[in-house]
């Protein structure tokens, strides 16, 4: 297949990383990609949706892989797993042989190893400069989930209309489900039977780096789980403090033990990121070195320096995040051109164990088997979003009374970095706006 080909099949059947923040991945394929890395590594504690996909399609995505690697001309595609995903392996293994230019390879069972730029490292060796893009290094990644949907939109002729998810937590049968675009979080979670808490809390996209989300809101292209937490759970209190509070708390008890440092992933590689530094410059208000608070832009927002690393719990992660945003919105640009230092001689003795850190956040317990239900399941009404991707938002494409087909298009895709949005069930638009469009189902 020509590039500009898989391209423009990829961009109309509204493909984006399935996870993280969702770059669309025709910008991803690039002729400059000498390797490209297919993710299994879950990154966040309690998913497993990525690899129980892969194991119950590996051949199909083993193959649409192959065709990407072909099609980009890359030398090498290498599949990044997590070696305690046994039965995913055994499943990749029997049909490695097929594929000569392809290899499998181990990961430690680490937070956060399915990182890109930590994944690159572990796969490859080489290490992407702070703030640059994989391709620089001749690297592309592609998520488990994403590669799949290449797979459909190529074979089978199906744009991006559902989304695998995996709940877990205060649920009765934790689940991997797969849920129509647009279904709220409140109907998905049912699909996991009854929740177990008298006040429950949605932590949406993983316990490390996501966020809370409302009954109503509705899964997207990148939503990869929902945690039913109690609202007492400590993971919901952090997201309850205020950043003055923060940093008060910093400049009263901060003792420059320099762990957030010592464990920060982006540091061990390199990276000009040093939480200890910007903690105690931030309390303190002191400004005279500001390249401390320009490095906040090189800040993978983990969250080890503060849910895992800081003994006091402190919050590097949050107060880090609230100054790149305020120097993002003053029109500050990252630096250019900064070079990675060696990296540390310590970085693989200063891996954080995936089962220490559940440990640590209280979610051990939470983690039990969710099986993959790999067919979409039904629901009644959808809110689809407009804009579930990096770049620049969909165009509504229908009016209020139409009727519409799953895999129709509802929005176009907009001038620059744009995918299309498809309808995610059978039925009559009820409502569209500039940023969703409802789609209610008939019959």
């Amino acid at each position: 297949m020509e590039l500009a080909e898989l391209k423009k099949i990829v961009q109309d059947n509204g493909i984006v990383g399935a996870g993280g923040a969702g770059f669309p991945t025709y910008g991803k394929l690039d002729e400059r990609a000498q390797t490209i890395l297919l993710n299994c590594a879950e990154c966040e504690p309690l998913l497993k949706l990525h690899r129980q996909l892969l194991k119950a399609h590996a051949y199909e995505i083993m193959k649409t892989f192959q065709m990407v690697a072909d099609t980009v001309k890359a030398e090498e595609a290498i599949i990044g797993i997590k070696s305690e995903y046994k039965d995913t392996v055994e499943t990749l293994k029997e049909h490695i042989g097929e594929f000569p230019h392809m290899r499998i390879h181990l990961l430690p069972s680490a937070y956060p190893v399915g990182d890109e730029v930590v994944l690159i490292y572990e796969a490859t060796g080489k290490v992407i400069r702070p703030g640059g893009l994989p391709i620089e290094a001749g690297v592309a990644v592609f998520n488990v989930e994403t590669m799949f949907n290449i797979y459909r939109a190529v074979e089978l002729k199906q744009p991006v209309t559902d989304k695998v998810v995996t709940i877990v937590g205060e649920v009765e049968h934790p689940i991997s489900v797969r849920l129509p675009l647009g279904c709220s979080i409140e109907n998905a979670v049912k699909f996991a039977g009854q929740i177990t808490t008298e006040d429950p809390v949605y932590i949406v996209g993983g316990p490390m780096m996501g966020f809370v989300g409302t009954a109503s809101m509705p899964i997207t292209k990148t939503t990869n789980a929902i945690l039913v937490m109690p609202s007492d759970h400590k993971l919901v209190q952090r997201t309850q403090s205020s950043s003055s509070i923060e940093l008060k708390r910093a400049a009263s008890i901060c003792c420059q033990c320099e762990e957030c440092t010592n464990l920060c992933p982006r540091n061990m590689l390199g990276h000009p990121i040093e939480p200890h530094l910007f903690m105690r410059s931030a309390a303190n208000q002191d400004f005279q070195n500001l390249n401390i608070f320009l490095d906040t832009f090189f800040c993978c927002s983990c969250g080890i320096c503060e849910l895992f690393a800081c003994p006091q719990g402190l919050a590097p992660r949050t107060l880090i995040t609230i100054y790149k945003n305020g120097l993002k919105k003053a029109g500050v640009k990252p630096p250019a051109d900064i070079l990675p230092t060696a990296v540390n001689a310590a970085r693989e003795y200063r891996k954080v164990p995936e089962k220490r850190l559940e440990a640590r956040l209280g979610l051990a317990k939470y983690n039990k088997p969710a099986p993959l239900d790999d067919q979409t399941v039904s629901v009644k009404t959808v809110v689809e979003k407009m804009s579930q991707h990096i770049g620049v938002p969909a165009v509504p494409a229908v009016t209020v009374g139409m009727q519409v087909k799953r895999g129709d298009v509802i929005g176009k895709a907009a001038e620059g970095l744009s995918v299309a949005i498809h309808a995610s069930i059978n039925g009559k638009v009820t409502a569209v706006n500039k940023n969703s469009v409802t789609i209610q189902s008939v019959g």
